[in-house]
């Protein structure tokens, strides 16, 4: 079945990209729009369609109900807070710089995309220890970007010689406690990236 069937009114160019199956993704590009104004528990399915300029019954076609729409928006918002990280990385030289840029790009992407940020880690839709099999994969990214960040930062000693997997834990619960802060407007962006700042000082740590 054609997915032109669910049009309700767009341009020529949209049509052609609906045509060639690009529609679910209109629509979790929709969501995630919807999602910079509102939490993931007011999201609508009638009005994600209308957002789309679908039909009603189109988010149907691709998702199975409310939850399955609001787990698919969960993935997509995990994909851009990694590619949010992945692109502030490859921008960077030297250990120190990429290492910050990383956790800069995630604060931020917390304080630019509050409700998206928040849905990635509800356990409500992506439960500890059981990611889905879209959402798995992108877990085990961030973290080796993370790990590959830190060995990287150790060898040239801007961290101290320690077991890196618990460090990039801590690493990682400090940029995490840090996005939650300023998502919720108890910490500005400014101070929250000087905070990352003093975290991590220029003077090489003794090997």
């Amino acid at each position: 079945m054609s997915d032109r069937i669910f049009l309700v009114s767009s341009s020529t160019d949209d049509k052609r990209a609906y045509h060639h199956g690009n529609l679910r993704q209109a629509l979790l590009d929709a969501a995630l729009r919807m999602l910079a104004d509102v939490p993931a528990a007011k999201l609508s399915l009638r009005e994600l369609a209308r957002a789309a300029q679908v039909s009603h019954a189109a988010p149907y076609h691709y998702f199975l109900d409310r939850d399955d729409l609001i787990r698919a928006a969960g993935v997509e918002g995990m994909r851009r807070l990694l590619k949010a990280q992945a692109d502030a990385v490859a921008t960077c030289h030297g250990p120190r710089e990429r290492l910050l840029a990383l956790g800069k790009a995630y604060v931020r992407f917390a304080a630019r995309e509050p409700h998206s940020f928040a849905l990635v880690f509800d356990p409500q839709y992506c439960r500890p220890g059981e990611p889905s099999a879209d959402m798995a994969p992108l877990i085990t990214d961030n973290e080796q970007l993370l790990a590959g960040c830190v060995t990287q930062a150790q060898a040239a000693g801007v961290l101290p010689p320690v077991p890196p997997g618990p460090l990039a834990t801590a690493l990682w619960g400090t940029v995490h406690g840090l996005a939650q802060l300023t998502m919720a407007g108890h910490l500005d962006l400014t101070a929250a990236e000087a905070a990352l700042d003093a975290l991590l000082p220029s003077a090489p740590h003794p090997q």
